[in-house]
């Protein structure tokens, strides 16, 4: 009789955890991966919850988002992004400005790369520069202004590249399609098929800022806002070569 009322006080348990159980979805910039896959896997095991995350550009997102697409959370990888929802009046609550980047060349080789027209003009001498596209996209905003800062645009411009996203960019490079290309420093700590040839200083783009917000209400999801700003959470960033941010 005792082993039936554990048995059945058990399976009360499980069918209450199963009924709380909630799906909840991110739109996160494809930067992002590498790190946030281990963070969700971990609170998905910690609350039952589910997480789907949908990666892409950060621009790509909020148009998305923009447009009706049923995201929880936005995890964007600027903040001028963000704000555009912010000024549509789409998200829940305040952006949280979680974590930061640097902007860095990327190269098969590891042989280091000076930043002037002529040494990169002789690198992509085999192929294009990949970059993300430099009107929309984060990386290609920060690329592109950085290159500008330099006075180096005008010579480079023509042997770039464009890609969907800073991940397209990377791959480029891993593959042996693009001899450089201009990413995040996290990206490369992600793909051990590059190396770091060259760091931009941060005086040469606007600060790199990865802002998350709520869009909806939905309780799993402000919980999971708060999980991503965890010290465990904020370790596993800092290993896969972001920095937090101290609000």
């Amino acid at each position: 009789m005792n082993m039936r009322r554990v048995l059945l006080a058990f399976s009360l348990c499980l069918g209450g955890f199963a009924a709380q159980a909630e799906e909840v979805t991110i739109f996160a910039a494809s930067s992002l991966k590498t790190a946030l896959d281990e963070i969700v896997t971990t609170w998905e095991a910690e609350t039952g919850h589910e997480v789907l995350v949908s990666y892409g550009a950060s621009s790509a997102l909020a148009r998305q988002i923009q447009s009706g697409a049923p995201a929880d959370i936005f995890f964007s990888a600027n903040q001028a992004w963000m704000d555009v929802l912010v000024d549509d009046g789409l998200l829940a609550a305040n952006p949280r400005p979680l974590l930061g980047n640097d902007l860095v060349v990327v190269g098969a080789e590891a042989e280091p790369l000076d930043l002037t027209a002529q040494t990169i003009a002789q690198r992509l001498e085999t192929g294009p520069l990949a970059m993300a596209m430099v009107n929309s996209v984060p990386a290609g905003l920060y690329g592109k202004e950085a290159l500008t800062a330099l006075g180096l645009w005008g010579d480079i411009a023509p042997m770039v590249a464009q890609t969907s996203n800073a991940r397209a960019a990377l791959a480029l490079v891993a593959l042996g399609e693009a001899p450089l290309g201009i990413v995040y420093g996290s990206d490369a700590v992600a793909e051990p098929r590059v190396s770091v040839v060259a760091r931009f200083a941060e005086t040469t783009h606007a600060p790199i800022v990865y802002p998350v917000a709520q869009v909806t209400t939905r309780a799993p999801a402000a919980d999971l806002v708060t999980y991503l700003a965890s010290s465990s959470a904020r370790n596993v960033f800092i290993q896969n070569g972001f920095s937090v941010r101290d609000e």
